[in-house]
């Protein structure tokens, strides 16, 4: 069997599974995201901004895929990074998208000049992919006020195998997540990663007015009574469970939908 007959199958399975399960306990669907993440040299920064601006996201809006955040790593100089997360309602949306795209004559045109880059020029040095679904305490995503002044903070909590994983998971369905709220640590989604880099994972994203309130609400949770209650739970001391914690601060494109 084909490697890309077997993705579209286990996605297809996987979007069924959901369904089925969300269904019979009365909850909604859990959407999956894809993590999208661009490097490249800082010089060509405005023709990506153009292709994602004018080309990529206008074609998955037209295709009610969405909504899709733009978001650039602080403190890169020479080199940068762009986040790109893409909301998707079904494992079909992630299977078809990139043929949809290459058929797309009017994604093609607005696309050009990024489409037409030479091996000795090109927009970018690589692309990384994750795919990612959503937690059981957060089907979907929450997505925040793009007209008002924000900064993301995306966080990966890898375990050291898939039981650890799940715990961790378990602890933010179970209590966490609450905590997190209340405290002022906002999320915008938590998902697990099914594909990718540093499996097994838990990867999440929280927004912020600034970074000043960004540090208030990690101090307010550092030292708030219910999480120090839960932390100390045997089951769910962060040495058992996480293994190594990625920490990146975002700013949004001006055209970010998220």
């Amino acid at each position: 069997m084909k490697r890309r007959s077997f993705i579209q199958m286990s996605l297809a399975t996987l979007g069924a599974t959901s369904a089925i399960a969300a269904d019979a306990a009365g909850q909604q669907a859990r959407e999956l995201y894809e993590l999208r993440v661009y490097s490249l040299p800082a010089k060509k920064q405005d023709i990506l901004d153009t292709y994602l601006s004018r080309a990529f996201l206008p074609a998955l809006k037209r295709y009610g895929i969405g909504p899709v955040g733009v978001f650039m790593e602080k403190g890169v100089e020479d080199k940068h990074k762009v986040y790109v997360l893409i909301v998707h309602s079904s494992a079909e949306q992630v299977t078809a998208l990139p043929l949809r795209l290459h058929m797309d004559e009017e994604h093609r045109k607005a696309a050009k000049e990024y489409l037409d880059a030479t091996p000795r020029d090109p927009v970018y040095t690589r692309i990384e992919s994750v795919l990612l679904a959503a937690i059981e305490g957060m089907p979907r995503l929450a997505k925040p006020d793009t007209s008002k002044p924000r900064l993301l903070n995306l966080r990966i909590y890898e375990s050291h195998n898939e039981r650890a994983a799940q715990k961790k998971i378990e602890m933010f369905n179970k209590g966490e997540l609450a905590i997190f709220r209340r405290v002022g640590l906002t999320p915008v989604f938590f998902a697990e990663t099914l594909i990718g880099a540093a499996m097994p994972n838990l990867t999440y994203m929280l927004v912020f007015a600034d970074d000043a309130e960004r540090q208030a609400a990690w101090a307010r949770f550092s030292k708030d009574q219910e999480w120090l209650k839960l932390r100390a739970i045997p089951e769910y001391a962060d040495k058992e469970i996480v293994s190594h914690i990625t920490n990146k601060i975002l700013t949004p494109a001006p055209y970010s939908e998220i």
